[in-house]
Formats: structure tokens, sequence, C-alpha cells
């Protein structure tokens, strides 16, 4: 199955990039071995117009061009379902195991949130906490979350709760 990340925002060159990618190329190894390849990720710059609300629309059109038609999104969202890793780990598993979905997009929107075209289309949204955080990490700690999920399906010790 494919995985797909689609963020509006650009993580800058930096310590940000470094450590998204870091899990991002574990997970893309990992993966592999578990029917969960390729993983794809993208980045969307945030749309330029005046208000909160064209930004959302712009953005989430721009999210959706990208994403095959095909694809279960899944939105992450403040607003979302809390899971813990194991019920990430076995949503991730059934993603995989349900021949009907070629592939899952986990979309993260821009700093105004997502447009209602793109939560319209999905069909989860999962919140990684109550807490705020900024962009750039939200994405560090989905790779890692991403990563987590692999390797309690695959029994690897990573993971220790």
């Amino acid at each position: 199955m494919r995985l797909l990340i689609a963020a509006v925002g650009k993580l800058k060159q930096g310590p940000e990039r470094e450590l998204c990618t870091h899990y991002l190329d574990r997970a893309e190894a990992l993966g592999r071995s578990l029917g969960l390849s390729p993983l794809t990720s993208i980045e969307l710059s945030e749309s330029r117009a005046p208000e909160a609300a064209a930004r959302r629309c712009a953005e989430a059109e721009a999210l959706l061009a990208k994403i095959p038609n095909h694809f279960t999104i899944v939105c992450l969202d403040p607003g979302g379902e809390m899971r813990s890793s194991e019920a990430f780990a076995s949503s991730l598993g059934a993603w995989r195991d349900d021949a009907a979905a070629p592939g899952v997009a986990f979309v993260l929107g821009g700093p105004d949130g997502h447009g209602q075209p793109v939560l319209d289309r999905a069909s989860r949204s999962l919140s990684l906490g109550p807490m705020t955080l900024p962009h750039g990490l939200a994405r560090i700690v989905f790779a890692e979350q991403l990563y987590r999920a692999m390797t309690i399906l695959a029994g690897h010790p990573y993971h220790r709760a």
C-alpha cells in the first residue's frame, strides 16, 4: 500500500528537516517489508490569499490535486480523534489489509487549518494531542509516530510501552 504525506508549508534546511527526514527514511525502509511502500512526502506552498477562509480553500484544492482519487485521506487536525500509538498501528495495518484502498494520504493543513474540501474527502481526522504544536514539530511527531506504528506492526523492539 502506498503512503503519502501531504503538507502545506515547507520545512527549512536544518534540524527540523533532518529529524523529519530521519524518521521518514526509517519508515520507508521498514515499510517495504510490511507492504507499506512507497512512502512519499510532498510539501506545498502556503497560500498568499488575504483572508484565512480563502487561504484554507486554496490550500485544500492544491492538496487534493496532489492526492490520487482512490486514496484514503486522513487529516491531521487538532480537533481530530486522539489515538494511542498501538491504535494508530492497528489502523495502519487495517488500511494496508483493505484491498479497496491502494494508498493512504496523511494531510497536514497550513497555519489556518484544513479547508472544507479536504475535510469533506477525509475518512478520518486524527489529532497529535491537545497542545498546539509548531507546524514543523507536528510533522516530526507524525513522522516518528508513523515509524513507531510500523515497528509495532513488525514486532520490532523500538516501541516499549
